[in-house]
C-alpha cells in the first residue's frame, strides 16, 4: 500500500508548540524542512498542508489546525478532496506507553484513549490506517497525564526526540519504495 497522506497530530498555538502532545507536528516540521517544503494554511482542510514529491508520486503532509480532539475533521476533508483511502494514511502521534526516544509503527487498531485517534476513527469510519507512535513516557500519577502531555520536553528528552525524528526520516524511503510492512519490520525490530 502506498502512503499518500502523512498527518502529524498536535494542538495549534504558540503555547503548545514544543509540548509532548505536539510531537506529531514537530516530526512533520522536521520532515518538511528536510524536503525543503513549506506548510501553507488551507482553511478548506482545517489545517496546514505541504506537498512532497517522491519516486512513487505526491505525498501530502498535514498538520490539523483544529485542536487534537477534532483532528478527524481536517483529515477527512483532505482525504475526500484528494480521494485518499484510510489505508493510504499515516498518522503520527504521541504515545504515553513508550519511553522517550522509542517509536513503533502499527496498522489499524483502537484509539487506546488517544482523543486525536478517537476522532479520526470516528470521522473516517475506519480504524484501518497506519500509525507512527512516538514515545513521550508517562507520568507516575495518572492524575498528572493532562498537564504532563501539555508540558515541554526536558533538554535530554528533546535530544532523544530529535534523534528519533532523524531515524524515522532517514527510513522514509523504505516506506515509499517497499511499503509499510518493510518499514514496520525495520522500526519495530530496533531497540
Amino acid at each position: 500500500m502506498v502512503i499518500k497522506l502523512i498527518v502529524g497530530l498536535g494542538n495549534p498555538g504558540q503555547e503548545y508548540q514544543r509540548t509532548r502532545h505536539n510531537v506529531g507536528f514537530l516530526l512533520l516540521d522536521e520532515l518538511a524542512s528536510s524536503e525543503g517544503v513549506d506548510f501553507s494554511l488551507q482553511s478548506r482542510f482545517f489545517g496546514s498542508l505541504a506537498e512532497v514529491m517522491t519516486e512513487q508520486g505526491k505525498v501530502y503532509l498535514l498538520k490539523p489546525n483544529t485542536f487534537m480532539n477534532r483532528s478527524g475533521q481536517s483529515v477527512s476533508s483532505v482525504m475526500k478532496y484528494f480521494k485518499i483511502t484510510p489505508k493510504e494514511i499515516l498518522i503520527v502521534h504521541d504515545e504515553l506507553d513508550f519511553s522517550v526516544g522509542e517509536m513503533k509503527l502499527k496498522f489499524s487498531g483502537g484509539h487506546g484513549g488517544h482523543n486525536g485517534l478517537r476522532d479520526i476513527i470516528s470521522a473516517l469510519a475506519s480504524k484501518d490506517f497506519l500509525r507512527l507512535r512516538l514515545g513521550i513516557d508517562r507520568p507516575v500519577a495518572p492524575s498528572l497525564v493532562a498537564d504532563y502531555v501539555l508540558s515541554d520536553f526536558s533538554k535530554s528528552d528533546a535530544k532523544d526526540i530529535e534523534q528519533l525524528f532523524s531515524d524515522f526520516i532517514s527510513r522514509l524511503p523504505i516506506l515509499y519504495k517497499e511499503g509499510y510492512e518493510s518499514l514496520m519490520q525495520e522500526i519495530n525490530a530496533k531497540k
